[in-house]
């Protein structure tokens, strides 16, 4: 017998009233604002309605680099979440919005998967409450209002080949990328070169994670800068008189949702800042009312440990003023297998047969990647917990190399079958993350928000992931000179770089040494509160494959979705 498709699953699910989940966490009801049966917002004023309550271990979830056969970090996340009430605690998931490009194309959804689900996966998938959609809005009434400047008059003196604002769709469509506006006749605006970016991009995106409550974001949309004068003087959606009407198609946007995972674990979903380019964590407001819901909040960070993590303690945390407790780092006997470079793996094809023979020499050398994320998370002062997220046909001598690795480094490791058993098959994981939250440990950020610019990049680069130095391009160059002179370099850094890999060659697998970061330019989101190295090639708008999900997403005769993954 087959096992049971996500769909499948979550079409079977004992849903409880969201009422019903948000008095059990602490949540005040009557701050639930209810979006249909399936998800329900919850007011701001939660934040000082809930403030006396006890707080909550905070865990973030990470993981190893990614590879393309997924280490379910999500999944391992909300598994989690459900296990703690298997050991008798309590747990909340915050973790972010998925974009509706994804969904349609490759990658499917990310509400989990098998056992370990937040539901309904339709609503969570789709739509769910239409904060995405806001963001497109918000970015895209700035963009309209910047080409409206400009056609009457320009009066802030922008640039036009210095204007970085873009417009963004929460579509993948790669035709879209580079286009011209203002084509047409006298009436039809001013002619320029622009794009489109995925609404997971979006500044807009960015700073409403980061925001601590509507006046906040407020000043970050007042903030965001467009563009640039001749002589490189910024220009703000503050002086164009966007940054008002922004926050007004936010102000429901900025709520987090409720939902609730297949265990009727609290789910806190909101926000969804890309993991290449932004922070790639869910919201500071959702982790201010989650907190304070239970014994423990875990919240996940996009991609590795160098990546969302990284940027979950240098950004986010500054931002929020909530510390660690511990930290849980997922690994595949696959993926650290697929990091050894010994194999070739295509997504969506059969895995070459050697990667599943046992050979724990091969998940040791696969596992320096591993090692170097562990090294990453105690940097920081986080307690590490490697969560072995096990497949059947995984070998025992396998499991046991990773459980090797994570003792050379002090950490604690434990088998997950949460994607087969649902919560009691991570009750060994949440045994382990209870102990070493339990731990005395001292967070620390990386850097000095006082250093340079140069100085952050050099941090990062050489400390997480590895490089020798850095290295920069005379664009970079000239770049850093305008924002040490607009006051940018006081703010953290956010390196923009591959996600496939420690260094900023998708390439190199493992954890590469012997190798230079190189920056090719920096942008600056100063509405979001951090500035972006660019490393490599960035894709802000992905596009669709020849045979993407959205061809066989569809509604049968009763109205139900079908093949939605």
């Amino acid at each position: 017998m087959s096992f049971p498709s996500d769909l499948e699953i979550a079409s079977r699910a004992n849903l409880k009233p969201l009422p019903e989940i948000a008095e059990a966490a602490g949540i005040p009801t009557d701050l639930l604002e209810p979006y249909g049966s399936g998800a329900a917002k919850i007011k701001l004023e939660a934040i000082e309605a809930m403030s006396d309550r006890p707080k909550g271990k905070y865990v973030v979830v990470s993981a190893i680099t990614p590879t393309p056969l997924g280490e379910g970090k999500t999944t391992t996340a909300v598994g989690l979440g459900q296990a703690f009430q298997h050991i008798g605690k309590t747990a909340t998931i915050a973790i972010r919005q998925p974009s509706m490009g994804p969904t349609f194309g490759i990658k499917g959804g990310a509400a989990g998967g098998g056992y370990s689900q937040v539901v309904p996966m339709e609503l969570f998938n789709l739509h769910l409450t239409g904060d995405m959609h806001a963001v497109t809005a918000a970015h895209n009434l700035c963009a309209a209002m910047l080409d409206a400047h400009l056609y009457h008059g320009n009066e802030a003196g922008f640039d036009i080949h210095n204007i970085g604002w873009r417009r963004v769709l929460d579509i993948n469509d790669r035709s879209l990328r580079n286009i011209n506006v203002g084509l047409g006749g006298r009436l039809d605006g001013i002619p320029r070169e622009t794009g489109f970016d995925i609404t997971a991009a979006s500044e807009v995106m960015a700073a409403l994670a980061l925001a601590t409550d509507l006046h906040d974001l407020r000043a970050r949309m007042g903030r965001i800068v467009l563009g640039y004068t001749k002589d490189g003087t910024p220009i703000t959606a503050e002086e164009i008189g966007a940054a008002g009407s922004m926050t007004v198609i936010l102000r429901e946007a900025i709520k987090p949702n409720l939902m609730q995972t297949l265990e009727n674990t609290p789910a806190l979903v909101h926000t969804g800042p890309f993991g290449n380019i932004a922070t790639g964590n869910s919201s500071i407001v959702a982790d201010r009312i989650g907190i304070h819901t239970g014994d423990y909040l875990l919240t996940e960070a996009g991609f590795g440990a160098d990546m969302g993590a990284e940027r979950f303690f240098n950004i986010k945390c500054r931002y929020s003023g909530i510390a660690p407790d511990a930290a849980v780092l997922v690994a595949t006997v696959r993926g650290l297998k697929a990091h050894s470079g010994n194999h070739h793996i295509v997504a969506g094809r059969p895995l070459p047969e050697a990667l599943l023979a046992e050979n724990p020499d091969e998940v040791h050398q696969g596992g320096d990647n591993l090692r170097k994320q562990l090294e990453n998370m105690q940097i920081h002062g986080a307690t590490p917990v490697v969560a072995i997220n096990v497949f059947p046909g995984d070998h025992d001598a396998d499991v046991a190399a990773i459980h090797e690795i994570a003792a050379e480094y002090g950490a604690r490791a434990a088998i997950s079958t949460h994607f087969a058993d649902g919560g009691k098959g991570a009750a060994e994981l949440a045994e382990a993350i209870a102990e070493a939250a339990d731990e005395e440990s001292e967070f620390q950020v990386l850097y000095p928000l006082e250093d340079s610019i140069k100085d952050k990049i050099h941090a990062v680069a050489t400390k997480i992931y590895g490089a020798d130095g850095v290295e920069y391009s005379a664009q970079a160059e000239k770049q850093l000179a305008t924002y040490n002179a607009a006051g940018f370099d006081k703010l953290p850094v956010c390196i923009a770089k591959t996600h496939l890999s420690i260094s900023s060659d998708p390439k190199l697998k493992g954890a590469p040494t012997g190798w230079t970061l190189p920056v090719r330019e920096i942008r600056a989101s100063v509405g979001a509160g951090f500035v972006y190295p660019i490393c490599g090639e960035m894709r802000t708008m992905p596009g669709l494959g020849k045979t993407p999900a959205a061809a066989s997403i569809d509604i049968d005769s009763d109205g139900n979705i079908i093949n939605l993954s």
